[in-house]
């Protein structure tokens, strides 16, 4: 079968805006940047998923190694530092009251950000996307097979969810951390993560330091946001799946380390 140049050329955009985005060039950040503070984990075995998260998300045991761990996620000031620093242009949804997204909201968690750019944003500060395993162990705050990191319930005033009826992102860590000092994994913005997205890939990953699987079309997304509702959707454990350029006003990031680094 013999496909158009147009449509293979559209097949392949995504991966290509994702290298050019990688090589850029990383001015070092500007003096008196701030990023965001970190935790350090130490690791160790722990459920992965959940039952009640069906297929594509059986519970298993996976084990970490220690690691550090933004405690909220990247800002409007810090990725508007970022750009002015890099040449990069600001996001699409920048400047729109909406969204909270632009510099008259800078403790707000930037969002329109494509996974290709929030690894950029990573590497600038020296830093990485978690894995899956360890964004979901970092939310889970110690707290074994519940769905939210308060447990199996969760009251509307305790993460910026749909219910919160809010209506719109708001400054990070404005809501209690989980026992690990981690805020805003159930509600304000979802998450890009390192990991390529499979549905089969909890039946056979690797019971130490999974990374996912070695390709796909798909990054995985995690936690909840503003503009998600507070059921399976803000669950820990729940796994949602974007292709790598897309940017969403409800998805951003944070930042994670090695601990040797």
């Amino acid at each position: 079968m013999r496909f158009p140049a147009l449509a293979i050329l559209l097949l392949l955009l995504p991966a290509l805006l994702s290298a050019a985005e990688e090589k850029q060039d990383r001015p070092a950040p500007p003096p008196g940047f701030q990023p965001t503070e970190q935790v350090y984990l130490a690791g160790g075995t722990f459920t992965m998923g959940h039952e009640k998260g069906g297929e594509g998300c059986e519970p298993h045991q996976v084990t970490l190694d220690p690691f550090y761990m933004d405690v909220h996620e990247v800002t409007n000031a810090q990725w508007q530092a970022f750009c002015e620093s890099t040449g990069r242009k600001l996001p699409i949804f920048w400047g729109l009251e909406r969204f909270r997204c632009g510099e008259e909201w800078p403790e707000h968690p930037v969002v329109g950000v494509s996974h290709g750019q929030a690894r950029a944003y990573a590497a600038w500060v020296g830093r990485r996307l978690p894995t899956e395993a360890e964004w979901e162990y970092a939310a889970r705050g110690g707290l074994e097979s519940k769905l939210f990191d308060t447990g199996d319930e969760i009251g509307d005033d305790e993460a910026n969810t749909k219910a919160s009826e809010i209506g719109h992102s708001v400054r990070v860590a404005v809501y209690r951390p989980n026992a690990f000092g981690i805020h805003d994994t159930v509600g304000n913005v979802r998450e890009w993560v390192w990991d390529y997205y499979s549905d089969t890939y909890f039946l056979n990953s690797p019971a130490e330091n999974p990374q996912g699987p070695e390709k796909s079309k798909w990054r995985v997304v995690k936690g909840g946001g503003w503009f998600s509702g507070k059921g399976g959707c803000n669950t820990l454990h729940n796994r949602n799946a974007f292709i790598p350029a897309w940017s969403d006003f409800n998805i951003g990031f944070r930042c994670a380390r090695d601990a040797e680094d």
